[in-house]
């Protein structure tokens, strides 16, 4: 039977409007969990949340996280950013998305001063896995590190005979601007057999050139993250970095044509011998072009390659090394008791008829633990940084290509649920049941080196230069601490100055004391 027409209704507008939002809401409910970027303030137009930073952004990534939590987004202008300042996100994040975060980020200074050749900041490729292998065996392996210690060893004993005499005749020592003197030396002659002194000014142009470059590296560039900017030199900085970079590359220039020429005329002379001892004489560059001269070498070097390379180094060698030990001296000089117990133990397994060396400080177990409380308390570098190369989820959160990860260690060392008074130095939290906590990667709360693919290839560099010259500080001088004028302070300022690195503020000076009782302890 057929239905009259006039009783067939049409749905009402406010039917089909219901069920066109219950589906919408159905798809949203499935569709959102795996998508959602992690929370985040209220952001700007154009500056995102840069309104939100200080000078020292790892501070306020940390004042920020006690809002909003252990991960949270940001947009720096427009540059996507996740914030992580918990160990269980980071290692999800570092360690089982590794190769998502394996890149980092390139500003328009990385790219012009490093040459866009960096191994630093090189993606994960063959380049960069080629320079990671040469690394760890040939130019900071095992035998490389060995037949350098002499070196370490002897600019150690200058940077003490130096103290001793200033001590002698009660000057004021400049101790921040001595200890990276001491490891811009060891890594200069490591590196290029040059030394800062009064008649070679390549090793103090390239000191300086370095402390510049590290500026640069920290400094903040609106263009690189504003992106209609992005050509515009807004604050006059590219004029900055590509001055410094001629400056660079004009030093590096020379170093490496005197050397081509120098190894020229060896070859001629014949004097070059093939034996095993031969390793004696060859330094970084020596081992770089060494590479360049191979034919049958599996990546060919550049020249750009290699001035890329020994920036790498100059910059990971010198700034965090003289940092870490300026901090752990500045917090034992302001924990009087704690700095006797570092000297009880050094008098007691070293004596005093000679000087700490590097074999020592396995038999220092409260030496050790005080550089592990300052990397905690004071890591040289605050923030790990790595940018993803694909999207991923984590915790329930999308994060999308391109997104810059900042895993904050600086916060993570002042949480309460991770470390027992946080803001205390302790170097006795490492004693003991703190025994398995190491810097090498593994314990994600404590990442002064970074950790995985991506960590910090001249970790055992660092760790021998940086115990022993701690040790031998504390084992040969009494220090009391002043200003430049020689007036003496009750404490070491702790304030932190912005940068790549998280230095103290103000340099630290000093009226040393010194504990030789003999000249064969340097000897």
């Amino acid at each position: 039977m057929d239905i009259p027409k006039q009783f067939i209704s049409s749905p009402s507008p406010a039917l089909v409007s219901l069920a066109l939002v219950a589906t919408i809401l159905f798809i949203l409910k499935k569709w959102l969990p795996s998508c959602r970027l992690p929370p985040s303030p209220l952001a700007l137009p154009i500056i995102g949340h840069f309104h939100l930073l200080g000078p020292l952004i790892h501070q306020s990534f940390n004042n920020l996280s006690s809002r909003y939590g252990p991960i949270f987004f940001l947009r720096l202008g427009s540059v996507k950013c996740i914030v992580v300042s918990s160990p269980e996100v980071a290692r999800d994040l570092l360690k089982s998305h590794e190769l998502t975060f394996s890149s980092r980020k390139h500003t328009a200074a990385i790219e012009c001063l490093t040459y866009n050749s960096a191994f630093a900041f090189a993606p994960y490729g063959l380049y960069w896995k080629f320079i990671k292998r040469l690394s760890q065996t040939e130019l900071l392996g095992p035998r490389t590190l060995e037949k350098f210690r002499p070196i370490r060893m002897d600019e150690l004993r200058h940077f003490i005979r130096m103290l001793h005499d200033k001590s002698s005749s009660k000057e004021v020592v400049n101790v921040t601007q001595e200890l990276l003197k001491l490891t811009n030396n060891v890594i200069s002659r490591m590196m290029l057999s040059i030394r800062s002194s009064g008649s070679d000014g390549q090793a103090e142009e390239a000191r300086n050139l370095i402390r510049e470059v590290t500026q640069l590296f920290g400094e903040f560039n609106i263009s690189d993250f504003i992106w209609f900017l992005k050509n515009i030199d807004f604050q006059g900085f590219r004029r900055r970095f590509e001055d410094v970079h001629a400056r660079y590359d004009s030093l590096l220039e020379r170093i490496i044509s005197d050397r081509e020429q120098s190894r020229k005329n060896k070859k001629e002379n014949l004097s070059r011998s093939s034996s095993s001892d031969d390793y004696d004489l060859k330094d970084f560059l020596d081992m770089m072009l060494d590479v360049v001269e191979d034919d049958f070498s599996e990546m060919k070097l550049t020249r750009n390659h290699i001035k890329a390379l020994v920036l790498d180094y100059f910059t990971a060698g010198t700034d965090t090394t003289a940092i870490a030990i300026e901090w752990a001296l500045a917090e034992l000089v302001n924990h009087p008791k704690l700095l006797e117990e570092a000297r009880l133990e050094i008098d007691r397994v070293v004596g005093q008829k000679r000087m700490v060396g590097e074999a020592d400080i396995e038999s220092l177990p409260y030496i050790q633990a005080v550089v592990k409380e300052t990397f905690r308390l004071h890591p040289p570098i605050p923030m790990v940084a790595r940018k993803s190369i694909e999207d991923c989820t984590i915790n329930g959160y999308k994060i999308p290509k391109d997104t810059l990860l900042f895993v904050n260690t600086w916060s993570m060392a002042r949480n309460p649920t991770i470390w027992e008074n946080p803001l205390e130095f302790n170097p006795g939290r490492f004693l003991h049941s703190g025994q398995e906590i190491d810097v090498k990667g593994q314990n994600f709360e404590l990442l002064p080196f970074g950790t995985g693919r991506r960590g910090c290839p001249g970790i055992s560099l660092a760790m021998k230069e940086l115990h022993v010259t701690l040790a031998a500080m504390i084992q040969c001088f009494d220090w009391k601490m002043c200003g430049p004028d020689g007036a003496e302070v009750e404490a070491v300022d702790m304030t932190e100055r912005p940068g790549l690195t998280a230095p103290r503020a103000h340099d630290m000076f000093s009226l040393p004391t010194s504990r030789l009782h003999s000249d064969n302890v340097l000897a």
